[in-house]
């Protein structure tokens, strides 16, 4: 299992990361024009569609991909949330973060679709029965399994770099499916409703929420452009003033006495593992908890880890929208 600290990225991890990552950004976008439409000439020669369109992944990688992949195969569920969200349904899938099963909000849609290992831990043989002609490999960074997925099929992308937000990885996905009109469309659309849930929030409409994962050893606040931060921000939220900081992981799990840094408007509670489910239970008794502004007004709210608590998608982003709908409508 995928260890849930895989949003934790260090301070100086995270500095050392931003400026290849902005360089990896701007290659994918590359690959999203000339690359692109060179690709879809490309195809035009092919009957029926066929043919391949070169393009970069997110760490600058030059890819021939499919013009129109069949057999799709998801190492992360950003990967599968795009691929859904653009209409298409992959051949194999991985199991979600934290989980043992595919994400419950995506439940519905994977239905009879093949599991193929855990998340970002592909199980080989499970692949190679799916047939892919693409495998989409998230924030993939073991070259060696890499090395073994591009001996299944060389179309193999890494389609997440550290820094990214969803937004980007998603038309990244895009591009590689042949789908950045559809895409363009998708965030289009979320924004939109973005804007217009938070704008009917009444009297919280601009509140700050605290977005929390609470971890085995303590809470975990998202920083500013982490991926639930991001949508509450589109929304026209607000973060507390302590949490007003730029990134896109959390902070270490801090302690009982700095839990007053968790605090907000409303709060937002999420767990990952059951023994963060627990810790989380046994620290809703204690005074320090039980004194947070947030959980005197009863705007304590818990919500899937697994959809908040991730790097997010387009489908998670909406399911994101509703939970915050739904708690500051009342």
């Amino acid at each position: 299992m995928t260890s849930p600290n895989r949003l934790l990225l260090s301070a100086p991890r995270r500095a050392a990361q931003a400026l290849a990552a902005v360089g990896a950004a701007a290659l994918l976008l590359t690959g999203c024009g000339s690359d692109s439409d060179k690709g879809k000439d490309e195809a035009k020669t092919e009957a029926g569609g066929g043919g391949t369109r070169t393009i970069k992944d997110a760490t600058g990688t030059a890819v021939k991909v499919p013009a129109n992949p069949k057999r799709i195969v998801t190492l992360t569920q950003e990967d599968l949330d795009a691929v859904l969200a653009l209409g298409l349904k992959p051949v194999g899938i991985t199991n979600g973060q934290g989980l043992n099963k595919p994400p419950a909000y995506l439940e519905d849609k994977v239905k009879g679709i093949n599991v193929v290992g855990n998340l970002l831990q592909p199980v080989m043989d499970k692949v190679i029965a799916a047939k892919p002609d693409l495998i989409l490999a998230g924030d993939m960074q073991d070259q060696q399994v890499l090395k073994q997925l591009r001996e299944i099929t060389p179309a193999t992308l890494v389609t997440m770099a550290p820094t990214d937000d969803w937004k980007l990885s998603f038309r990244g996905i895009a591009n590689a499916v042949n789908g950045m009109d559809k895409a363009n469309k998708v965030i289009a659309d979320y924004e939109a409703k973005a804007k217009k849930t938070g704008e009917e929030l009444g009297d919280n409409k601009g509140a700050e929420v605290s977005i929390v994962r609470w971890n085995p050893d303590g809470p975990s606040w998202m920083e500013k452009k982490q991926f639930a931060s991001g949508v509450a921000l589109d929304m026209g939220l607000k973060r507390p003033k302590a949490q007003d900081k730029d990134g896109n992981a959390h902070t270490p799990a801090l302690s009982l006495e700095k839990i007053n840094e968790i605090d907000g408007d409303w709060l937002f509670l999420s767990t990952l593992t059951a023994d963060g489910e627990k810790a989380l239970k046994d620290v809703q008794e204690k005074p320090a908890y039980k004194e947070l502004n947030a959980v005197k007004k009863n705007h304590a709210v818990t919500v899937n880890g697994s959809v908040w608590s991730t790097r997010g998608g387009p489908l998670a982003s909406l399911a994101v929208i509703d939970d915050i709908a739904k708690a500051l409508k009342k």
